[in-house]
């Protein structure tokens, strides 16, 4: 898929890769080391190897890796979006969800689910085969989705959300974890952005799908017909997904002993794991303490508020314009389009500029206090400018992108870097879980209230980003003037994590 130069050579990669190989091959211990030394180890080839042939095997990676993983976060996020586009069609009515804020808990309710379930998912996917974990999640999932047809009242589809955000919780967290085995730092946001872009791009097609079961029913519990057919294909998925999912280098079937022994030494300039199935507790203190975790954490919650109406809501804020059921999920294809293809351009950017990530968050941030400047203060005769407002109200999305590819390119040790990328989701989730509670039945349809509070929460987020960058820019000349400089000699012999790793260089 991509032919991009890295900013460290094929020949500096290797050259250094030779280091690792003069160290005692006898014993390799992988309590305390990374498995990846085990390829290194037992390799006797030639330890060199150029552009051209890491390029090659670079876009070899892509096309094994990225479209598993795109129509896994594609299913997610239809599935995860369904209520919005189902409440149009009598779900509320059906399971007596028009009293009071009982739809905006429904909506709350399972990033609930999420906030529980992502820990205990990461822990499974760190001690045991992550294709394994991801396929018995999705399968899972798939029977939950399907089990909503079964609810006849808000009591049931409020237990059915929550295990339905518990058991889809582990998916972006195993996949940032994923696409941080496989790349290194300045290739992971694009691929962060190509699988992440999905949740966009789907929500151009799922409308139309689910125009299609609109009709079947004229609108009468038509719904039902959404989740049977998102809850089979997703439990289709989840048996495929145990066959096709590349788990990790060192276990991934389709490669040589040269493409593997390549793929594992390239990726030490990373300075952080790829498979270490050892939990280290002093890891996890490391990550409570580290300021730029809290930061991007902050960051995350702060920002995702604004997902409460762009996944639960906007089809009923556009319904509110005057605009019919049928037409209200037809309109909601702009915005799809313009979330997924500015998440594909920020995070083309956040490769090809060198540290300019948290820039990029933060313009994304921008556009979505644009958005709800529109929505809080334009007229409702102003249908073009407030349709607008919905379209590029998901601008969010693009940073939150980048923003999964900064914490993984930021934290090192295994233990850290599995539970930081299931930290920066809880954030993502208590975000998505405050955001449908600040919009209340009783300010339908313009919920002034609602955009106020994301407002302020979305320029708050921007300002943290900035605060993050210039955290990174201190630690890098700190350790600078300590005299260490950057270099990956250690990368897995120590498992070091990056405040410990003085070679260790934050990007930004």
């Amino acid at each position: 898929m991509s032919t991009e130069k890295p900013d460290i050579t094929a020949a500096e990669l290797s050259d250094n890769s030779r280091d690792v190989e003069s160290a005692d091959k006898s014993a390799v211990d992988t309590v305390h080391t990374d498995e990846a030394m085990r390829v290194l180890a037992a390799y006797t080839g030639d330890q060199t190897w150029t552009d051209e042939e890491e390029n090659k095997l670079r876009r070899k990676i892509d096309w094994k890796l990225m479209p598993v993983l795109c129509l896994t976060y594609s299913l997610q996020y239809y599935d995860k979006a369904m209520i919005s586009q189902a409440a149009l069609f009598g779900l509320r009515e059906d399971l007596d969800l028009m009293v009071g804020n009982r739809y905006s808990w429904i909506a709350s309710i399972f990033y609930l689910g999420f906030i529980i379930g992502a820990y205990p998912c990461m822990y499974l996917a760190q001690r045991y085969p992550v294709e394994r974990v991801a396929a018995a999640t999705v399968f899972l999932w798939g029977l939950t989705l399907i089990l909503t047809t079964v609810c006849n009242s808000y009591q049931g589809v409020y237990a059915q959300r929550f295990f339905l955000g518990f058991l889809e919780s582990g998916v972006s967290p195993m996949f940032m974890l994923i696409v941080g085995s496989w790349y290194r730092k300045p290739e992971q946001a694009m691929r962060m952005g190509i699988w992440y872009c999905c949740t966009g791009y789907v929500s151009i097609i799922s409308p139309l799908i689910n125009y299609g079961f609109g009709l079947i029913g004229g609108g009468v519990s038509s719904w039902r017909y959404m989740y049977y057919f998102g809850g089979a294909l997703t439990m289709v998925w989840g048996v495929a997904l145990l066959f096709v999912l590349p788990p990790d280098p060192i276990r991934a079937k389709g490669f040589n002993e040269r493409e593997r022994y390549i793929i594992v030494a390239r990726v030490r300039s990373n300075n952080s794991g790829v498979r270490n199935m050892t939990f280290k507790p002093d890891q996890v203190t490391d990550l409570v303490t580290d300021i730029k975790f809290w930061l991007l954490f902050s960051v995350s919650l702060l920002s995702m508020i604004a997902n409460g109406p762009i996944s639960a809501f906007v089809p009923l804020i556009i319904r509110g314009f005057g605009f019919s059921q049928l037409n209200s999920l037809l309109l909601l294809c702009p915005a799809g389009f313009w979330a997924g293809t500015l998440m594909l351009i920020f995070s083309y950017l956040a490769f090809k500029l060198k540290n300019a990530r948290t820039y990029l968050i933060f313009v994304a941030q921008m556009g979505t206090v644009l958005a709800c400047l529109l929505l809080w203060r334009l007229p409702m005769s102003s249908k073009v400018g407030l349709l607008f407002g919905t379209t590029i109200l998901p601008s969010v999305g693009a940073g939150y992108a980048v923003l999964m590819g900064l914490q993984v390119a930021n934290t090192a040790g295994y233990t850290k870097r599995s539970i930081a990328s299931s930290g920066i989701y809880i954030g993502y989730c208590l975000g998505n879980f405050v955001g449908p509670l600040a919009f209340k039945a009783d300010d339908a349809p313009r919920y002034p209230r609602g955009f106020i509070i994301v407002l302020i929460t979305a320029i708050v987020a921007a300002v943290l980003v900035i605060v993050y960058r210039f955290v990174c820019i201190w630690e890098n000349k700190r350790r600078d003037k300590a005299g260490t400089a950057e270099g990956f000699d250690h990368a897995y012999e120590d498992d070091l994590t990056d405040r410990k790793n003085p070679q260790f260089r934050y990007i930004m």
